[in-house]
């Protein structure tokens, strides 16, 4: 084998300019397969990352409609049946595989106007909390402080708001200290929050904007909880924030902290849902890849079209050295190791021109990323395919020609001009 091998390289070497046109089909189509699977590979993990953000594996157990699949509207009046969120449920939620902390908390969206001075808000997310909300969703204190002990037992009228609301409100001020008005209740600003971990989604198309922005949670307020009852409802159920131990795990810890709440839920047009961003990026994922794997056959084509090459060549080949073939049967060579001589040259040249096509791919994957302005991630499992797969291109392309080297009789080989 190892004596079928330099041979091979020296056969290649010894014709340089045809054995690179030769390869050439090989290296265009592992290219072209290299960087479209690459382009793939890097659009599903954006996707992935502009739904869920950089890594901080929060999932919500929010309240769904029955009756209209969707995040249900406090203004519409609070559900009855529903159970209470009780330090005791908590704890079976810690308790579950992949929870690493959680939290209870009340929210709405749609509300009254907040003031400060001339300046409104509406249509800002509110939420009642404990401290342990802001570690559990990735906040930590900029300006200010956080709620203190006080603030939950004496019932005081307090207020944290995130950097969007900051601007919004405050236009550079600092407002700690300064008060909102929310139905004419005045509430002290007493710290401003931001994320542990920045993100900003990667937006090409208004398709995208539209779904990542629907996902997007901008500008804040929080409450105590235990102030929330004498701002909107003294009974309003609360929902679930859970951090996962890690991404992939959001949806079965979602579905399983949802079907818990549920089994102590009475209500008929109300129910616990986890909010599944993983299979909203599996959808957009999979509507990606059905696009792109045409483009995979596509590109496959051009593997069939050198692999045509390789046997033409060899083809030729066989005939360039029909009088050195005559020469070694004629001495005793076997036709097993004519075959495997002309089968590993044809093995050699095709695993070439995929080493050099897996190069010229990863090169021009990263072109594509620059030029496009879209994120890359090599394959592994891609790389290692395509250089199998240019090997055996060459011994299916090159069977033929070596068959027909084994098979030729020595005498009219050795006459052969």
């Amino acid at each position: 084998m190892i004596e079928n091998i330099r041979l091979s390289f020296q056969g290649i070497w010894a014709h340089k300019m045809r054995s690179f046109l030769t390869m050439l089909g090989i290296i265009i189509g592992i290219a072209s397969i290299i960087s479209i699977v690459s382009t793939i590979k890097g659009t599903n993990e954006q996707i992935k990352q502009n739904l869920i953000g950089a890594g901080n594996n929060v999932t919500r157990v929010q309240l769904y409609s029955t009756t209209y699949n969707s995040p249900y509207n406090m203004s519409e009046g609070v559900p009855v049946g529903l159970p209470s969120i009780t330090p005791e449920l908590l704890d079976q939620i810690l308790a579950m595989d992949n929870v690493d902390a959680a939290a209870a908390y009340n929210y709405r969206q749609y509300n009254s106007d907040f003031y400060y001075g001339n300046t409104a808000i509406s249509g800002c997310p509110v939420y009642g909390v404990d401290n342990g909300y802001f570690s559990t969703c990735g906040y930590s204190i900029k300006k200010g402080r956080l709620f203190v002990d006080n603030d939950f037992t004496l019932f005081r009228p307090v207020v944290v708001i995130d950097q969007e609301v900051a601007r919004s409100f405050f236009q550079g001020e600092d407002p700690i200290g300064k008060t909102i008005e929310f139905n004419s209740i005045a509430l002290v600003v007493v710290g401003v929050v931001e994320p542990d971990i920045k993100f900003e989604p990667v937006i090409n198309s208004l398709e995208e904007y539209n779904t990542y922005m629907s996902n997007r949670r901008a500008g804040a307020i929080y409450l105590p909880y235990t102030v929330w009852p004498s701002l909107f409802a003294y009974d309003e159920p609360k929902e679930i924030a859970v951090k996962v131990s890690y991404t992939e795990a959001m949806s079965t810890v979602g579905k399983n902290v949802a079907d818990l709440l549920n089994t102590f839920n009475t209500s008929t047009n109300v129910l616990y849902k986890a909010e599944d961003t993983l299979e909203q990026a599996k959808e957009l994922q999979d509507l990606s890849n059905a696009t792109n794997q045409q483009l995979v056959w596509i590109a496959s084509i051009s593997l069939l079209v050198g692999g045509i090459g390789v046997m033409n060549i060899m083809l030729v080949s066989v005939t360039e050295r029909t009088r050195e073939i005559g020469l070694k049967k004629a001495i005793g060579a076997k036709k097993s190791r004519i075959l495997w001589q002309f089968l590993t040259e044809a093995a050699m040249l095709t695993s070439l021109g995929g080493i050099l096509g897996v190069g010229v791919g990863i090169g021009l994957a990263e072109l594509i990323s620059r030029i496009a302005q879209t994120p890359v991630a090599i394959s592994i499992p891609a790389i290692v395919f395509g250089v199998v797969f240019s090997m055996i291109i060459g011994i299916i392309f090159g069977l033929m020609p070596s068959v027909k080297a084994a098979n030729l009789n020595p005498i009219d080989a050795l006459r052969h001009e």
